[in-house]
């Protein structure tokens, strides 16, 4: 088991509520209550959940961008919620982030050689002064930007671009952690494929470890080692990738996964479809005992007056930690195991490669690449000879003479 380099240890976060005149207290909005789980060295822990259940929270406390309203952050043994200013400016360089909207974690106002190249205006120690240009080319060379785009400002690149260059401002210090928060949602779907290779081919190369947050499930699975779940400031499940997927044991994570769109036809008739009744509680005033018992199937009684507890329950083929007083497994969808299958002779070369951006061309307004760069007249050129224009006739009278004043 590869050493634990980030713990979170019972973490809460809660927001008061204030009102009147005097601005008194009336009460706290619960965005995180009771979080903990360890992240090993070199591995990707996916948070997943609803909109509001606390996953950007977590991740700011995790960074230190809010603290704490109780429990704490240890990082290889040091605990870093009660760290001096003088100790947190020294772990943040071994814990870094990269932010959801990459339109507005930009300062438009910079080039994107003083955004990649502003840590080090801050940690001076990392690279001389003399230095800091070619580490940022190089940089930027190591997300797939073009080096000699140092000068250019955030509005003349694509939203996937700008996606990269935040990574590259990211891994500027060599962090040991990166905590990203959503970094592909804002992005189509051709460009989130990019990104996360991109993200799985730095984690390889420089041996990062990712708490990857994210609501879209298909994207969490394809990257994650670990996956948890979180419902409403807790978290309800949580395990490896394919024991949280194939075996999930939290009534909340089968309804989740139940809403997932299945890519095979053939099994879109088999899915096991749970639909959820009733809203999301508010975190303002969430239901007591278990927070999901007020639309769970399987509530009963000791669901509104007990809390479950995180705790390893049976799977079927082992045990992972689920938050259930009723967990048991259950499949959602029916699926073969091919790995056994010889691949077909037909599909054995064919080269699978990143798609090209969509918008290349276009500029940054159609999302795409800045006219007259290399990238824009490659795309060109293959769109051109994939689909070259259709042969005009010789005489363009044909093309707007009238049938009736033809000669007969």
């Amino acid at each position: 088991m590869p050493e634990v380099v980030l713990s979170a240890q019972n973490l809460v976060k809660h927001y008061p509520i204030r009102r009147g005149v005097l601005r008194r207290t009336v009460g706290h909005v619960k965005a995180v209550d009771g979080v903990s789980f360890d992240l090993h060295k070199g591995e990707t822990l996916g948070i997943v959940g609803e909109s509001g259940c606390g996953k950007s929270t977590l991740g700011r406390l995790l960074m230190r961008l809010e603290e704490p309203t109780s429990g704490s952050v240890v990082f290889e043994g040091q605990d870093w919620s009660g760290a001096s200013p003088k100790d947190t400016r020294r772990l943040r360089r071994d814990i870094q982030i990269v932010f959801q909207d990459p339109y507005t974690s930009l300062n438009p106002r910079m080039t994107v050689g003083d955004i990649v190249g502003e840590p080090f205006e801050i940690h001076a120690d990392v690279v001389p002064k003399g230095g800091r240009r070619k580490r940022v080319q190089e940089l930027l060379d190591l997300v797939g930007l073009n080096p000699e785009h140092i000068n250019r400002y955030p509005h003349q690149f694509s939203g996937g671009q700008r996606q990269r260059i935040g990574i590259a401002r990211g891994i500027a210090l060599n962090p040991k952690v990166l905590v990203c928060d959503e970094p592909v949602s804002a992005l189509d779907v051709s460009v989130q494929a990019q990104v996360v290779n991109l993200m799985e081919k730095l984690q390889d190369e420089l041996g990062l470890a990712y708490v990857f947050i994210a609501h879209d499930l298909s994207v969490v699975r394809h990257i994650s080692d670990r996956v948890g779940v979180m419902y409403l400031g807790r978290m309800a499940e949580l395990g490896e990738e394919d024991e949280v997927y194939a075996r999930p044991t939290h009534p909340y994570t089968q309804a989740l996964l139940s809403a997932v769109p299945v890519p095979d036809p053939t099994l879109r008739g088999k899915r096991d479809q749970i639909v959820l009744v009733g809203d999301v509680p508010s975190p303002a005033n969430p239901p007591s005992g278990c927070r999901f018992h007020t639309r769970c199937w399987k509530a009963q009684d000791v669901c509104s007056q007990q809390e479950p507890q995180l705790e390893l329950r049976d799977d079927g083929h082992g045990a992972h930690l689920s938050a259930c007083h009723f967990a048991e497994p259950r499949v959602i969808v029916e699926t073969t195991d091919v790995s056994g299958l010889q691949p077909d002779t037909r599909f054995t070369t064919t080269e699978v490669g990143d798609v090209p951006d969509s918008g290349a061309g276009l500029g940054a307004a159609g999302g795409g690449e800045e006219l007259g760069s290399s990238q824009a007249d490659s795309t060109a050129e293959r769109a051109e000879a994939m689909d070259p224009p259709a042969r005009r006739p010789d005489d363009l009278s044909a093309l707007t003479e009238d049938p009736q004043d033809r000669p007969r």
